[in-house]
């Protein structure tokens, strides 16, 4: 007799589950939820889709199509002030010689490839070191590959006093060499 109530037991709550599991959802579809993949409801974009989108555009028919534009010309790295608002967002490799100092205007970021340099700074305060979250004052060396953010015109780099070496440095911004 106790094994007939434990599997009668086992059948009505297996049972109830899944009726209570239906339950749930149909309440779930009667909420907005579609099951059908493809519906603007559906976040998950479908084959179908794309290849429909894909004759839109072709044809013509795309309602948010973009006309391509011209690439614009490479510029070469100046040695004057480079302060045009193209200037703010895109990245120039620069080459600073010994003797020689990369000023940056406010708000320029470099990353230093290659050499050894080191903070220039015509008051006491430093640069921002973003990469290791921390302040580099002036005559202090700088890690290669960090990125370094310049708050205020009149600060820079320089190579290190006794390298004979280049410094390799990507430019943000706008810069002038000194």
């Amino acid at each position: 007799m106790k094994r007939t109530w434990k599997v009668a037991a086992a059948v009505v709550l297996i049972g109830g589950g899944v009726w209570a599991g239906s339950l749930a959802n149909l309440k779930a579809e009667g909420a907005g939820v579609t099951n059908q993949p493809g519906t603007a409801d559906d976040p998950v974009v479908t084959k179908s889709y794309v290849d429909q989108q894909i004759q839109q555009a072709i044809k013509g028919g795309g309602g948010s199509t973009t006309t391509p534009t011209a690439p614009t010309a490479p510029t070469t790295p100046s040695t004057g002030g480079n302060s045009d608002s193209s200037a703010a967002t895109e990245m120039k490799i620069v080459e600073v010689k010994p003797g020689k100092i990369l000023v940056a205007s406010a708000g320029t970021e470099f990353i230093v490839r290659s050499g050894k340099a080191v903070v220039y700074s015509e008051d006491k305060n430093g640069v921002a070191d973003l990469t290791d979250g921390k302040d580099i004052i002036g005559g202090d060396a700088v890690t290669n590959n960090h990125l370094l953010l310049f708050p205020k015109e009149g600060r820079g780099i320089q190579v290190k006093e006794g390298n004979t070496y280049n410094l390799i440095v990507i430019v943000r911004g706008g810069y002038q060499i000194k």
